[in-house]
Formats: C-alpha cells, structure tokens, sequence
C-alpha cells in the first residue's frame, strides 16, 4: 500500500486509457506521456498497461507500506528517497516504511512512478485510468491527497533480482523548451484563408498557462478564414462550423489568435473550425511542453503520420528485447 502524505500538486492514476467509448463521449484519458509510462512498466516487467501515478510538474510525498520495487520515468525532476537522491529511468527497490518525495520537474511537465505489480484500483469502463471532469475511474475519480491509502500489487516474481536495470541513455526522451509537431492538415480547414494556412506552419507558437489533460492552448500569431456564411446551425462567428467529431489531436481555431489542441481528456465534438490533427506520435511531446515552450506546425502526409507511430512502437520493442 501507498500512504500519501503530500498530494502534490497532481497526482493521478493513470493507465493506457479507455478504447471502446469516445463514439459515447468518454475521452480516452490515460497516461498523457505513454512513451515514458510504457517504458517504467518495461523496467519493472510489468505488462504494459499496469496502471501508474503520473505526476504533473510538482510531486508527491509518499510512504511505502510494503517492499516493492519501483521506476521513476518522464519529466526530470530531483526525488528523494529517505532524504537521499535517488535516479530515474532506472530499477530501484523500496523498503517497507521508506518515504519518496518528488520535488518540482525541471524540465517537462509529466512524471510516472510505476510499481511492480501495478496500481490496484477498481477498473471503470474498462481501465484504471482517471477522468477528473466526470470524476471516473482512478483513485475516486480524483488526484491524490494526503492521507489517502493507496493499494498497490503484489511485487513480480523475480523482480528484486532486476533491481539496477536502467533504460540506455539513447532511449530516454528529450524534454525541450522549443518542439515540432507533425501536423495532418484537414477537416475543416477549407474555412481557413491560404494565407491563413502559411501562417499556421510559418509561425513560431507558444503554449498557454491554460493548458492541461484536456487541451493546450496557443498563442503567437493571427490566423485568417476566408469570408463565408456560416451554414444554418452553426453560428454567426467565422470560426463556426455545424458540429462535428473532434479527433485527439484536433487543432481547433476558435478565433483568428488562438489555437487549441486537443488532449486525451478532451470532449468529443463541437463546433469550431479545425486545421487539422497532431499526429498521435506527437502526442507525448504535447503533453511534455511546459508553458511557454515555442511550438512550430509541421505538415505531414498520412502514411507519414503511420510510419511515425509504426517508428515509436518499435522503439519500445526493441528496449524491452534489451532489458529481457
């Protein structure tokens, strides 16, 4: 069991997100860093959906009520075990009694803390992961506080005897203040003006203060529609379009200075004009970029798009064929 003696600032449990309701209006929700969260699992011989606590900028307190094994991937920040530093992206083991305290990320935004044996909460809709808007599934469908108790598994066989192994150096991601995002240009971006368009890949962005699970928002540059009268039931603004299904990663323009970027815990639809999405290999990258970070559009071509993902997942392979 996990004692939580500091929430920190948000603290969910998370896992590989729900697949089988977005068409109901349940968000996936799930790790927003899945790169990083797969490969704590991968350390610890976990399966890879084993549910974890991500940790957003600011960390926890903790006290192991069991002796386990853990990893500590994603956003870099300084933790401490018993008062002493310990590593990330690497295997370490856990006496009953220790506390872990995580200390602001330095870079990034999201920290996973994955245990041998998983996060044991009740599944809801098929996974542990939380949805903070509908209060489901997770801890009570909430962050963690102090003084909740947290059930964690029973340690894997063999694990102890893994404790040291380390994700080599070329696998762990970089976390930047300046990112590309692979963008596919479509939907509803017919409504914008072609000078519109350049200006959405030609321009430097930043991401907002506002950003979060649900979405991050953009700012730094002017971006035109074409003049069109919008059709009956969708508005009077030129960003209107009659409702439509929002894919994560849409790229909504809600009005001509501003962007907003659909995350894992986004709504289903709506109405406003989209430019495209951001390829799912990006997604992590996204969910990685502080406020502030400068953001530049890339347009890619579908197949791109596949052979990027394609591109990511064998790079999870072949970490777990290293460590096996």
């Amino acid at each position: 069991m996990l004692r939580i003696r500091d929430g920190g600032l948000q603290t969910l449990v998370q896992d590989m997100g729900r697949k089988e309701f977005y068409h109901l209006g349940v968000p996936p929700s799930g790790a927003a860093d899945k790169y990083s969260y797969v490969l704590g699992n991968i350390l610890l011989g976990n399966p890879h959906d084993y549910a974890a606590l991500e940790i957003t900028l600011l960390g926890p307190v903790i006290e192991f009520c069991k002796r386990t094994v853990i990893a500590i991937t994603g956003a870099p920040c300084e933790v401490r075990l018993n008062e002493q530093p310990v590593p990330m992206w690497e295997s370490l083991v856990i006496q009953e009694g220790d506390m872990l305290a995580f200390r602001m990320t330095t870079q990034g935004v999201k920290t996973y803390l994955c245990v041998s044996g998983g996060i044991q909460v009740p599944d809801v809709l098929g996974c542990k992961s939380t949805y903070v808007l509908s209060q489901l599934g997770g801890f009570h469908g909430r962050k963690l506080q102090a003084g909740d108790e947290v059930q964690i598994g029973e340690p894997l066989p063999g694990v102890f005897h893994q404790v040291g192994r380390r994700i080599p150096d070329e696998y762990i991601p970089a976390f930047s203040n300046a990112v590309d995002i692979r963008v596919v240009v479509g939907l509803s971006s017919y409504r914008l003006s072609d000078e519109g368009i350049k200006t959405f890949l030609n321009s430097e962005w930043q991401v907002g203060l506002e950003s979060n699970n649900i979405a991050y928002r953009y700012t730094g540059a002017t971006v035109s529609f074409k003049p069109f009268d919008p059709p009956f039931g969708a508005g009077n603004n030129s960003s209107n379009v009659v409702d439509i299904v929002y894919p994560i990663g849409a790229i909504m323009v809600p009005n001509e200075k501003e962007l907003i970027l659909l995350l894992r815990d986004a709504t289903t639809g709506g109405g406003f004009v989209t430019i495209g999405t951001a390829i799912n290999a990006d997604l992590d990258l996204i969910a990685q970029s502080r406020p502030n970070t400068k953001t530049r559009f890339l347009a890619v071509t579908v197949d791109q798009a596949i052979e990027a993902r394609l591109s990511k997942k064998r790079k999870i392979l072949a970490v777990q064929e290293l460590l096996r």
